[in-house]
C-alpha cells in the first residue's frame, strides 16, 4: 500500500492548501478503505469460487454480472501506470544517490534517461521470477523500504523545520504566485490525482487473497481484513506525516518528490534516495507480475503458443522495455503522478467496487449503504475526470519545455 506515490503528497498540498488539502487526504482515507473492504467481501461471494485471476473473472457470477471487458482493462492500466511511473521514479533517484555521492568528474548528472535506462535493465533479469512467491524476498525488502524512506521523508523536516528553506525566507502557505488561474485550477486537478495515486493497492487485492487458505468455516476473507486493518494504520501513519510536515516546513517551495527536494543532511538523503530505488525494484515487480501472468494465459490459450522458458523472456522483456521507453520519454513524476492517478486508479479505488457492490449486492435504494456507494461513485468519477485532464495538461506544458532522452 505505501508506495513512492507518497513523496508527491507534500506538492499536492501546495495545490490544494491546507484545509482542502487536509480534507482531501483524510476522505480519501476513509473511502478507499471501504471500497476495498468491498473488494475483500465480494472475493468469495460465491460459495466455493474463487475469483483469482483475470482469465478467471468472465467465467462466474462475478464476471456475468460487471463483463470482462470493463474489469481487465481497468486493471491492466493501473498496473502498467503504476510500472511506468516507479521506472521514473526509480530513475530519479538514482540519479539523485549519484550526484549526493560523486565529488568531482560528475559525467551522469543531469543525464535522467541514462539512469532510467539503469533502472529498467535491473528489471530484464528480475521479470524472468516465475511468480509471487518467487519475489517474496524482493517484496519484504521493499516493504521495509517503504516504511523507512517515507519516516525519513517527514523526519527531516520535522527536525530542520524551516531552516532548510533559504536564508530569511519563511514557508508561503498560499498558492504559487505568478501562475495564472488556469495554471492553478489545473494543478490542484493535479493534485487530486496524485493523492489517488498514492491510494492505489486495491489492484492487487485479489492475487494475495487468492493465496489465502480458505474454507467455509473460516474464509480467506477474514485473514485479508485483518491484514487490511494494518495496512491502513500503516498508511494513515507514513501518509499524514510525509504530507503535512512537509508542506509546514517548505510551503509552496516544495517539489514534486520531497526527497529528492530536501538537501541535507546529505548521508541519509543519500540513504534515503537508495531505499527508494530497491523499493520500486520490488513494486514494480508486484505490479508487472499479474500482467505477465494475463499475457502469457492470453499467449497460451488463444494463440496456442507453447508454455516455455522462450515464450516468458521475449515477452517479459518486452513489456519491460515497453515501460522503460515510455519512462524514458516522459520522465515527469507529478504530472504521470496525476495523470495515471485519475486515469487509471481513481476508477479501481473510488468507485469501481461500489458499482460491483451495487449490482450484486443490490441494496435498499435510499439505505445508508445505496447513499454511501452512490456518493463514492459520483466523487469517484468526478476525480477520475477532473485529475485526468489537469494531470494530462501538464505532461503537455512539461513536454514543451524538455529535452528528450538527455
Amino acid at each position: 500500500m505505501v508506495g513512492a506515490g507518497v513523496l508527491g503528497l507534500p506538492y499536492a498540498m501546495v495545490y490544494l492548501t491546507w484545509g482542502p488539502g487536509v480534507i482531501v487526504l483524510v476522505l480519501s482515507w476513509v473511502i478507499t478503505l471501504y471500497t476495498l473492504w468491498q473488494m475483500v467481501e465480494m472475493h468469495e461471494m460465491v460459495p466455493g469460487k474463487r475469483f483469482d485471476r483475470y482469465h478467471e473473472l468472465g467465467q462466474e457470477a462475478f464476471g456475468e454480472k460487471l463483463g470482462l471487458w470493463i474489469v481487465v482493462p481497468q486493471q491492466v492500466i493501473v498496473e502498467v501506470g503504476v510500472d511506468i511511473v516507479y521506472m521514473v521514479t526509480g530513475g530519479k533517484s538514482l540519479e539523485k544517490f549519484y550526484e549526493l555521492t560523486c565529488k568531482k568528474n560528475c559525467y551522469l548528472q543531469n543525464r535522467l534517461s541514462i539512469w532510467i535506462l539503469v533502472f529498467g535493465s535491473v528489471h530484464l533479469f528480475l521479470a524472468q521470477l516465475p511468480n509471487f512467491n518467487s519475489i517474496a524476498g524482493i517484496s519484504l525488502a521493499a516493504a521495509i523500504m517503504s516504511l523507512s524512506y517515507s519516516t525519513i521523508a517527514w523526519a527531516i523536516p520535522a527536525h530542520y523545520g524551516h531552516s532548510l528553506l533559504p536564508p530569511g525566507q519563511r514557508p508561503d502557505y498560499h498558492l504559487p504566485p505568478n501562475q495564472s488561474t488556469a495554471a492553478m485550477v489545473f494543478g490542484a486537478f493535479n493534485a487530486l490525482g496524485t493523492v489517488a495515486f498514492a491510494y492505489a493497492g486495491h489492484n492487487v487485492v485479489l492475487e494475495i487473497q487468492a493465496t489465502i487458505p480458505s474454507t467455509l468455516h473460516r474464509p480467506s476473507r477474514i485473514a485479508m481484513w485483518r491484514g487490511v486493518l494494518v495496512a491502513y494504520g500503516i498508511v494513515a501513519a507514513c501518509y499524514f506525516p510525509v504530507a503535512f510536515v512537509g508542506y509546514w516546513a517548505f510551503g509552496n517551495q516544495v517539489q514534486d518528490n520531497i526527497i529528492t527536494f530536501v538537501a541535507k543532511p546529505v548521508w541519509l538523503v543519500a540513504i534515503a534516495n537508495l531505499m527508494v530505488v530497491i523499493h520500486v525494484i520490488g513494486s514494480y515487480q508486484i505490479y508487472a507480475m499479474p500482467v505477465f501472468d494475463m499475457l502469457e494465459t492470453v499467449l497460451v490459450k488463444r494463440f496456442r503458443f507453447s508454455p516455455s522458458l522462450q515464450l516468458r523472456l521475449i515477452t517479459r522483456s518486452i513489456y519491460v522495455g515497453l515501460t522503460m521507453f515510455v519512462g524514458m520519454t516522459l520522465p515527469f513524476f507529478s504530472s504521470l503522478l496525476g495523470f495515471f492517478g485519475g486515469f487509471a486508479f481513481a476508477p479501481t479505488t473510488y468507485f469501481l467496487p461500489c458499482c460491483m457492490w451495487l449490482t450484486i449486492k443490490k441494496p435498499r435504494i435510499g439505505s445508508l449503504s445505496w447513499l454511501a456507494n452512490w456518493a463514492c461513485i459520483i466523487l469517484g468519477v468526478m476525480l477520475m475526470l477532473v485529475s485526468s485532464i489537469g494531470g494530462l495538461r501538464q505532461i503537455i506544458v512539461d513536454a514543451s519545455s524538455f529535452k528528450f532522452y538527455e
